[in-house]
């Protein structure tokens, strides 16, 4: 029961929705089974019940092969099972013309006439119902289930059925099949849709990434441009100055020396702010960013009076497990609690979705690059992290931070993530 249930937690949202629909289809294989096949086979008995009952078993399996392929086709992974199609369309009429025969010349009885008239409604309804998956353009899937229609009444009007009953056997044929027809298309739109949307949510993730990138390099384009035309100029205008023995090009060098400290002050006071990160700032990013991914975030706690570097520290945590629960697993709920207690900060962030590794651990979203430069930060402020899976399939990330009594300098600007 553990595997099975593993085997279904480590699916994504768009594969646990494909998963339902190919079996759905499947499924439609058992009712024709066991809402056509066993009531004939009770019904009619002896021989005429066994090749019935055959009939309608072989057309079933075919069905639940077509519609896998036609799946397989909607979702772009192989080609039109353009034979597949004819083979069933083929076999539909086959079989039910063999049933209109059986109900002639068979074994003679109301039960026998019954048995063999739905057979050749079941089997053409859920053979047009199928067959219409394989074809992309709704007018073309009318007209294909029109098309079996016409073709049950045209069968079914000499001798064996009256004019009026062949008409009701080509309205039911088309009712039924446009009926699985429609449940199927819709089934595969809604896969096509959730598929969009994941692919709609991994591009937002790296639009966001993308921005964060755009904006540091255009705040060091700011710092650095006009620095660097200057030290450009300066040390232009003291080469000429040294060429002619001039006493001012040891000034101008000095300027340009003095320029490029600064710049040096101001790329680190740039990377700082970039590194250094306000916790009630983050929290509230982390909720939007992960409200818009369809992820539902509870933040609980109060940031009002916690220490600079401590606020940096947890900061870079929220940040980091952020990412984390949008790049690993397929997280539908988030929660972020801040608590002091005992004179530390505690801060746990935990979400579900992850799936579980095949060795029976977390993801790897506890490992990493990332976890570990966590790490390495909370220790610069003497902090502590854990991270782990808690549960079935979620994932809790603890970071702990002392209010006094740091055991290490603060420098968070060093530190690589």
């Amino acid at each position: 029961m553990s595997g099975a249930g593993g085997w279904w937690r480590a699916k994504t949202t768009p594969a646990k929705v494909e998963t339902y629909t190919r079996w759905s289809f499947h499924f439609f294989a058992v009712i024709e089974v066991t809402a056509i096949g066993l009531p004939v086979l009770g019904e009619a008995g002896g021989a005429f019940s066994g090749w019935m009952t055959a009939m309608v078993v072989v057309h079933a399996v075919l069905c639940a092969l077509t519609a896998s392929r036609a799946l397989d086709w909607t979702r772009g992974r192989r080609e039109q099972p353009v034979r597949l199609l004819w083979l069933l369309g083929a076999a539909t009429y086959a079989f039910a013309v063999t049933a209109l025969v059986l109900r002639r010349h068979g074994a003679p009885g109301d039960a026998v006439h019954s048995a063999a008239a739905t057979v050749f409604v079941g089997i053409l309804a859920f053979g047009a119902g199928t067959t219409a998956l394989g074809v992309r353009d709704r007018r073309r899937a009318v007209a294909l289930i029109a098309g079996f229609a016409c073709g049950a009444g045209a069968v079914s009007v000499p001798p064996a059925v009256p004019g009026v009953a062949a008409l009701v056997t080509a309205a039911v044929v088309f009712l039924a099949a446009g009926f699985l027809a429609a449940t199927s298309a819709f089934s595969i739109w809604l896969l096509n849709a959730v598929y969009e949307l994941d692919e709609a949510r991994e591009t937002r993730a790296r639009l966001a990434v993308a921005e964060e990138r755009l904006r540091f390099g255009r705040d060091l384009h700011d710092v650095l441009g006009r620095n660097l035309a200057v030290i450009a100029l300066k040390s232009e205008l003291a080469v000429r100055l040294a060429r002619r023995e001039r006493p001012e090009a040891v000034e101008q060098m000095i300027e340009v020396q003095r320029i490029a400290q600064e710049s040096q002050r101001e790329v680190r006071a740039v990377v700082r702010g970039y590194r250094d990160a306000d916790l009630a700032s983050e929290l509230a990013g982390a909720q939007g960013v992960l409200a818009a991914a369809g992820i539902a975030c509870t933040v609980t706690g109060d940031t009002a009076g916690l220490p600079a570097e401590v606020q940096s520290a947890l900061g870079w945590v929220v940040r980091e497990t952020t990412t984390n629960v949008l790049r690993h697993g397929d997280a539908g709920q988030c929660t972020v609690s801040l608590r002091v207690t005992e004179g530390r900060v505690v801060l746990t962030v935990e979400n579900d979705g992850v799936a579980p590794r095949a060795d029976g651990g977390g993801s790897g979203q506890g490992g990493g690059s990332g976890i570990a430069g966590l790490r390495e930060r909370l220790a610069a402020v003497a902090g502590t992290l854990e991270a782990g899976p808690v549960g079935t399939d979620g994932f809790r990330v603890v970071a702990s931070v002392p209010l006094t009594g740091r055991t290490a300098d603060v420098n968070l600007s060093g530190v690589t993530s």
